[in-house]
């Protein structure tokens, strides 16, 4: 049983539940833009035919759900693909950021950012859809850093032997969160009779209280952890070849990497799994 009071262990745990509260900020909107904002109805009207009653806007209770927002569909698609615009331009630099600081505050301050920006939605929505898509745009930028942090983390705490399962493990918050969100949304919706601002507040303040935790239990290295056991300190030098963070890294070779087929496979790989989620 020793062997579950392992800091990595610790820090793995912490790192599921880090991507676990990025998906949830992120997919949360998807759901609470439903009332947030006018559906805009497309369907054609058949004169001969009995008229349909108008249910779209009626809860379960009988009561009618009143929308803030008559947005559009093309308004709405930019209001939800603006989180994106920021997240993909901070992967690049994100990476930069987890070798000269570590991974620690990389993923930390990210996701922490894009939980502040969260809890600013209601108020940045009522200043209007591209206000709100400005705010959206920030959140991306501070999530963009949550895979470059992890991956720092990872290679300074996890062996190769270990790395596959501990990433699984890690990686499988992804679903969690997006389901967690995706029905949770729906549950604060409904239980606070479609207050959709309660939606940002909830997984806001659920990932603030994981950042403040994360903070003091979670540690770049071996080396600067203070609770580590010295079995643990032996075992991760053994395997790892060092417990602390290198800062004399050489140059990235940027030329090589761009060139190299493994990469560039990767790459297709991502775009197609990601162009299905």
């Amino acid at each position: 049983m020793e062997e579950f009071h392992y800091q990595r262990y610790v820090l793995v745990f912490m790192l599921f539940l880090a991507i676990f509260s990025a998906f949830a900020l992120r997919m949360c909107l998807a759901v609470s833009i439903t009332v947030m904002t006018k559906q805009h109805k497309t369907t054609k009207i058949d004169p001969n035919a009995c008229p349909d009653l108008d249910m779209d806007d009626k809860t379960d209770k009988g009561s009618t759900i009143v929308h803030d927002f008559d947005w559009d569909e093309t308004t709405q698609g930019l209001i939800l693909s603006s989180f994106y615009w920021g997240y993909v331009l901070m992967h690049i630099p994100g990476g930069i950021m987890a070798q000269r600081f570590g991974g620690k505050h990389t993923l930390g301050l990210g996701i922490l950012w894009t939980a502040v920006f969260t809890l600013l939605s209601p108020i940045s929505a009522y200043q209007g859809p591209h206000f709100f898509m400005f705010i959206r745009f920030l959140e991306g930028l501070g999530e963009g850093t949550t895979f470059p942090g992890l991956n720092q983390l990872l290679a300074q705490w996890i062996p190769a032997t270990e790395r596959g399962r501990a990433g699984s493990f890690i990686f499988a918050g992804i679903m969690a969160g997006t389901i967690f969100s995706s029905a949770g949304s729906g549950l604060i919706l409904h239980w606070t009779n479609y207050y959709w601002p309660a939606v940002f507040y909830f997984f806001g303040l659920l990932t603030v209280l994981w950042f403040i935790v994360y903070t003091f239990i979670c540690y770049n290295d071996p080396a600067s952890h203070p609770w580590i056991s010295q079995k643990e300190k032996d075992y991760l030098e053994k395997e790892l070849g060092g417990l602390s963070r290198r800062k004399d890294l050489p140059p990235t070779p940027w030329a090589s990497i761009a060139t190299s087929y493994p990469v560039i496979a990767l790459v297709v790989a991502q775009l197609g799994h990601d162009w299905g989620l």
